[in-house]
């Protein structure tokens, strides 16, 4: 199946869609999966013990509160991500290596780039609802990223179970009879 958040976003009222700029990096351009979460700010110690755990799939939102001071993801972490079988992480702050991340079979969505590591205190909390583009990331919640951007799906609901084709045949009709210009 080919994950596209706008059909997605037409064909389901509750899909929530963040109102950030995400840029896309890894080879992996859409992913999904079930939400995990981590709150820290420009701390990666919680990061590199859960993307250590299996991941069967999963996405991790790393809610880093925006700051683009130090990177809270990394190609080292990547190439263990992707061992551990993440599907994808969306990274509300910073990200480095990213030339060796474009290389990976992964997807990430981040804020941007910076040189400068996290620290690795810990710090930090795990699993809890985290909040930022308009968007409540909750744990156990389907996760759905692609080129245009990230959407949560309401409680219960995966991207197969919306029925994206009325959708698309719709905006098919739509414009098959609007006026020419």
């Amino acid at each position: 199946m080919t994950l596209k958040t706008s059909d997605l976003c037409d064909a389901c009222d509750g899909a929530r869609a963040s109102a950030l700029a995400w840029r896309g990096y890894g080879r992996r351009r859409a992913f999904a999966g079930t939400i995990r979460t981590i709150r820290c700010h420009e701390d990666i110690g919680l990061m590199r013990a859960t993307v250590g755990q299996a991941g069967h799939g999963q996405v991790l939102v790393i809610d880093g509160g925006g700051s683009l001071a130090r990177a809270l993801f990394g190609d080292v972490m990547a190439e263990v991500a992707m061992r551990n079988g993440w599907a994808g992480l969306v990274i509300h702050g910073a990200i480095r290596d990213s030339v060796e991340i474009d290389a990976m079979d992964i997807g990430v969505k981040a804020l941007g780039t910076v040189p400068r590591r996290g620290e690795r205190t810990g710090a930090g909390e795990a699993d809890v609802p985290v909040t930022f583009g308009g968007v409540t990331f909750t744990p156990g919640h389907r996760l759905v990223a692609d080129d245009d951007g990230v959407i949560v799906l309401p409680a219960g609901l995966t991207e197969d179970d919306i029925d994206v084709a009325g959708a698309v045949a719709a905006t098919a009709a739509y414009a098959a009879t609007a006026p020419k210009g």
